[in-house]
């Protein structure tokens, strides 16, 4: 078959949800975040997987996301939209049962007229100055909001990847200055802030990236394996070149691999020269440019001629990954293309 396969793990994914509903108490719920078509493996499967493995509370990024998650996970859940109530939304969080959370006065009056009476909630700027009421609005538009009963009021925090970092504690002071004395749920952590201890944790935790198996969560389980079908192997002269800009010349009489898979499939140009994919347990060094469709891989070393070559796999996560391609474990995840062959293994029963 000419189509990489991408491998995902369920269980692995209940796993790490499990694991971060265990770092906090029995008073605080875990939701989970599947924005970004599940960071990239799949909103679908993704949400029926958390669902089946306790998951009642879940957030995205847009309206659109929300209407395919309801479809995939039936009624009941919430599905909170972080981009709030933008124009032209109101048929899908009517018709679909999503809660947006308002991010400034114009999205409230918006709520207000289309959607009078149905659930919202409020994201607060306390420090990252990207979405979310600001304080000085907050305390002028707090009075009405709060009549109206929001489910949840939340922010987000800017350096929870960081824990030493002052301005984790400079948030939740700010938070807590908005929000300490009503009577409303409150959310401030994602993963990052749900490692950082109970003081961060409130009445819900929205972990993402760590359900997936990326850092800051360490001790999360590999979730995805990612495997390159090999289309030809050729000989190479010392001083014969590959690919685009004759990047990589050999040295010595070389085998080069060419596989099925590109920056079209989210393997970024920046991995060029850099990134190692893997026989079993035996690295092969990628050689030249990342292209469209295609990697050149050298295999001089290999005792066999290997079928496919691994470019996530149990000696190379997401996140180690990204640091040879000087990204971040989220990118590598979100960018992973819709060609792959999703294969889905475990229960998560």
């Amino acid at each position: 078959m000419g189509t990489a396969t991408l491998t995902i793990d369920r269980d692995a994914i209940a796993a790490n949800w499990r694991a971060l509903d265990a770092a906090s108490d029995r008073t605080t719920e875990t939701a989970a975040v599947v924005k970004a078509n599940g960071y990239g493996l799949g909103i679908a499967e993704v949400g029926q997987c958390l669902a089946r493995a306790g998951a009642r509370k879940f957030f995205v990024a847009l309206t659109e996301e929300g209407k395919e998650l309801r479809k995939a996970i039936g009624a009941g859940p919430e599905i909170s939209v972080l981009s709030g109530h933008m124009d032209g939304d109101a048929p899908l969080l009517r018709d679909y049962e999503l809660t947006p959370m308002l991010n400034s006065a114009e999205q409230m009056v918006r709520h207000r007229g289309h959607l009078p009476g149905k659930p919202f909630g409020v994201q607060l700027d306390s420090g990252m100055n990207r979405l979310g009421i600001e304080p000085a609005d907050w305390a002028a538009l707090r009075p009405g909001l709060l009549k109206e009963s929001p489910r949840l009021l939340m922010s987000h925090l800017a350096c929870a990847d960081e824990p030493d970092h002052p301005q984790n504690q400079a948030q939740l002071r700010a938070f807590r200055e908005m929000t300490d004395g009503i009577d409303v749920p409150r959310s401030l952590s994602a993963t990052g802030g749900t490692l950082l201890g109970p003081d961060y944790h409130f009445d819900l935790t929205r972990p993402g990236v760590g359900l997936y198996g990326g850092a800051p969560f360490m001790d999360a389980k590999p979730v995805v394996q990612l495997s390159l079908p090999v289309i030809q192997i050729r000989d190479l002269a010392p001083g014969e070149s590959v690919g685009y800009g004759a990047a990589w010349v050999a040295e010595r009489p070389s085998k080069i691999a060419t596989l099925a898979a590109g920056y079209a499939d989210g393997l970024i140009r920046a991995m060029s020269g850099r990134a190692t994919l893997w026989a079993g347990d035996q690295p092969c060094p990628l050689a030249g440019r990342v292209s469209m469709d295609l990697l050149t891989v050298d295999v001089t070393d290999l005792d066999h001629s290997p079928a496919h070559l691994d470019l996530l796999c149990p000696h190379q996560g997401v996140d180690a990954l990204a640091e040879v391609a000087g990204t971040i474990g989220y990118e590598i995840l979100t960018s992973l293309g819709g060609r792959y062959d999703r294969v889905w293994i475990g229960e998560a029963a």
